[in-house]
């Protein structure tokens, strides 16, 4: 089992920024893949960024080069700085863990989720 923790979040203007973190405990092995996904309200979850444990980063379109995401592998924790903020990328994010490694954008792969934060992104 692994539980993950989620911080962050909140409300911001477009073209702002914020920061998400998420803390993984638990039975963790490598390899593995970390990441978010996000849902907003009807309509379907998308997996926008993950990482797996050696460092390999994958983004959604819609988010690459706007968020960034990164991870410490001692703290078992995965970061997203999200910058350039728009009103579509309001959503609940949810933290992801992946016991495959191989941080794809399907969340199929993906056997753990957090509780979700909510970001409000304001036009």
């Amino acid at each position: 089992q692994v539980q993950l923790v989620e911080s962050g979040g909140g409300l911001v203007q477009a073209g702002g920024s914020l920061g998400l973190s998420c803390t993984a405990s638990g039975s963790i092995f490598s390899p593995n893949a970390m990441g978010w996904y996000r849902q907003a309200p009807g309509k379907q979850r998308d997996v926008v960024a993950t990482i797996t444990s050696s460092g390999t980063a994958n983004y959604a379109d819609s988010v690459k080069g706007r968020f960034t995401i990164s991870r410490d592998n001692a703290k078992n924790t995965v970061y997203l700085q999200m910058n350039s903020l728009k009103p579509e990328d309001t959503a609940v994010y949810y933290c992801i863990f992946g016991s495959l490694g191989l941080g794809s954008l399907n969340a199929h792969e993906y056997d753990y989720w957090g509780q979700g934060t909510q970001v409000t992104v304001s036009s």
